[in-house]
């Protein structure tokens, strides 16, 4: 399973909205690394269309779609450098997929720390530079000699060379520009900057209804390179520990809606490359991950490797599609349905039946 990383400065609320996130119980305290292993979590990707589906279907069951959470030890200047606890930080992030930086903007005299979400933007992304600059200048003239011998690496040299230029200019490769077929030469490398990239700017309560204005500086610095949400984190970790009818009369009475987190879980998701299709029927209605451009047999192996060895056909509708209809069996009747064949790239929302034969 893919993971994605949660990185903050020392107090900056990453284990708490780990937590939140996965009803984990990483240990929260008001002072530096308070975080000194990883912890991981899974969270459940809220999916209104699930649920649409399920009550259609009368299911007895309802299975969501997961993505699997680290709290990484906190990172502090110097870090790339072996300050504070560098080593397992730097460690921690680069088994990671994707990231998600969380950024501290509330103001709390009891807990120590800056409360400037842009300056933790430059301080993490400058020891995450400073980490890959080390990793490429290591790399790189070994690279340049095998090249000499085997052409085909001309490529990867190249790629590296450019990143070596936007590194030592400051820039981490994700918001370089780089182009996504050099970055894929780079992975290799493991980068710590070759990452997608999730900012959550941890809010007081007092700004969730100013969230827009606190986030815009964050948003213009990554300019498009990374999804920014504003959460209070607290508020969210204080809701999550409620039953859902409390939960929910309590985000509303705020104005908050359904919270945040189901936001940040779903944003993880695509953060991954990850898209979802469905399954339905009275016994069980159920989300099912795939990656993105994923084709129906490949699909099929993520129910279950004998669907994928013998595959057929898929049925195919869109979810709302379906429920426009009422039924698999009125979709059916009322020729809704696409029979689609083993070079169908399956689309995110899709609800499909496996034919297969083994």
């Amino acid at each position: 399973m893919e993971r994605l990383g949660i990185v903050g400065l020392p107090n900056a609320g990453k284990s708490s909205l780990f937590n939140a996130l996965t009803g984990g119980s990483a240990h929260v305290a008001p002072h530096p690394f308070s975080t000194t292993e990883t912890s991981v979590g899974v969270a459940r990707v809220p999916d209104e269309r699930l649920e649409r589906l399920a009550v259609m279907s009368a299911s007895r069951k309802v299975v969501h779609a997961t993505v699997e959470f680290v709290d990484i030890a906190g990172l502090v200047a110097g870090s790339s450098t072996g300050e504070g606890l560098g080593n397992r930080f730097l460690a921690g992030i680069r088994e990671a997929d994707a990231l998600c930086l969380v950024l501290r903007a509330f103001e709390d005299d009891t807990v120590p720390g800056d409360h400037d979400p842009l300056a933790d933007l430059g301080v993490l992304e400058l020891e995450l530079v400073l980490a890959d600059s080390a990793t490429v200048d290591g790399q790189i003239d070994k690279r340049r000699k095998a090249a000499k011998a085997d052409k085909s690496l001309a490529g990867e040299v190249a790629a590296l060379e450019r990143a070596k230029a936007e590194l030592d200019a400051g820039t981490p490769v994700y918001r370089s520009s780089l182009s996504a077929d050099e970055r894929a030469l780079l992975r290799p490398f493991f980068l710590l900057t070759n990452k997608p990239v999730l900012a959550v700017v941890n809010l007081g309560e007092d700004q969730a209804g100013g969230a827009d204005e606190v986030v815009k500086p964050v948003a213009d610095a990554l300019a498009g390179h990374g999804d920014v949400l504003g959460v209070s984190v607290e508020l969210e970790a204080e809701a999550a520990q409620l039953d859902p009818a409390e939960r929910t009369e309590l985000l509303e009475g705020l104005g908050l809606g359904e919270g945040a987190l189901p936001r940040v879980a779903r944003a993880a998701y695509h953060l991954l490359g990850r898209r979802t299709f469905f399954t339905t029927g009275e016994k069980e209605s159920r989300a099912w991950t795939f990656r993105a451009g994923a084709r129906a047999p490949e699909c099929a192996g993520v129910i279950h490797s004998d669907l994928q060895r013998g595959f057929i056909r898929a049925e195919v509708i869109r979810w709302d599609e379906l429920l426009a209809t009422g039924s698999w069996h009125r979709a059916k009747e009322a020729g809704r349905l696409r029979v689609e064949g083993k070079d169908y790239e399956v689309v995110d929302g899709d609800v499909l039946e496996i034919r297969f034969n083994v």
